[in-house]
């Protein structure tokens, strides 16, 4: 009989194109894993996988069942959250994608609200980019993922909760510093440093700067966003951040200073994605409900 194991191996190795790093994903080892998919093909008697010691390729049949395997694996991923949807509001623990620029300005505004609101909650949080969090969210191994739009997420649900401008950072004595709005053309000459390719933030300021990728000089493959405001302060050039980031910039740095971008916002939606399918998404609604408050308490404060 086909597992459900054997369709994860499966799913595994065509999102990977590769055994090892199949393995690792599902935590077992190269053998077990190969062993599985063996019998799945057995038990198909059909060959999902064409693999030499160089690559490892899909035949057209196996796209056809990989196809399926994925629907199969998110519908039986849902059962049991669909089992507990009839439950109070936020009973059941949930685990969420945040991606890098939002995750560490996000939480800590809306996780008190959260506590006092829905103690018993339990929240685990996955932060990676976009992209990866999508593929999580459709193969059913997260609930669902925060994530900045635009940003093309064909086939899931999006649910906006808050939008935001974007700042320069400079220094107090950089001549920018003085400057109430920083126009596109300010920041294409005062050095913008941007996130390498796969950070949605580097793409929408791309947008709303209506900039050339291919003719930006500065951007940093593995850094984060902590690293180039640092760098921005050191008198390095500038970085773009979100309006969210602003209360953790002055506060670790009273040397900072953000000036608006004159760009028409907001620069960016902050929304929650899920899978069209997915049980619990009266939980996501409130959720959504509950960190928008607390963006609005913060912002009052202010």
């Amino acid at each position: 009989m086909i597992t459900l194991r054997q369709l994860e191996f499966a799913l595994a190795v065509a999102k990977h194109r590769h055994f090892k790093r199949a393995a690792e994903d599902c935590n077992i080892s190269q053998s077990a894993l190969s062993l599985g998919i063996a019998e799945l093909e057995k038990q198909l008697d059909t060959q999902i996988f064409e693999r030499n010691n160089k690559q490892v390729l899909i035949t057209p049949i196996g796209e056809d069942i990989l196809v399926r395997a994925q629907r199969v694996f998110s519908e039986v991923n849902d059962l049991t959250t669909r089992a507990h949807s009839h439950q109070s509001p936020l009973a059941y623990p949930m685990t969420v994608g945040i991606i890098p620029t939002i995750a560490p300005y996000l939480l800590p505004k809306v996780l008190p609200a959260l506590r006092e609101h829905y103690p018993e909650f339990r929240m685990t949080i996955v932060e990676q980019q976009t992209e990866r969090l999508l593929e999580q969210v459709r193969y059913g191994h997260i609930d669902t993922a925060i994530i900045a739009l635009p940003y093309a997420v064909d086939g899931l649900h999006s649910f906006e909760f808050w939008s935001e401008d974007f700042f320069a950072v400079f220094p107090k004595n950089d001549v920018h510093a003085k400057l109430d709005t920083i126009n596109a053309d300010e920041l294409a000459t005062a050095n913008l440093m941007l996130l390498g390719e796969g950070h949605c933030l580097t793409d929408q300021t791309l947008s709303v700067c209506h900039f050339d990728r291919a003719l930006m000089k500065s951007s940093f493959s593995d850094a984060s966003l902590n690293t180039l405001i640092q760098m921005a302060l050191a008198n390095m050039g500038t970085t773009l951040v979100p309006e969210m980031a602003l209360d953790q910039l002055h506060l670790q740095n009273q040397n900072a200073v953000a000036v608006p971008l004159a760009e028409k916002g907001p620069h960016r939606h902050i929304a929650f994605v899920t899978r069209l399918n997915y049980a619990r998404v009266d939980d996501v609604n409130l959720l959504g409900k509950v960190f928008k408050q607390a963006f609005e308490d913060n912002a009052n404060k202010d």
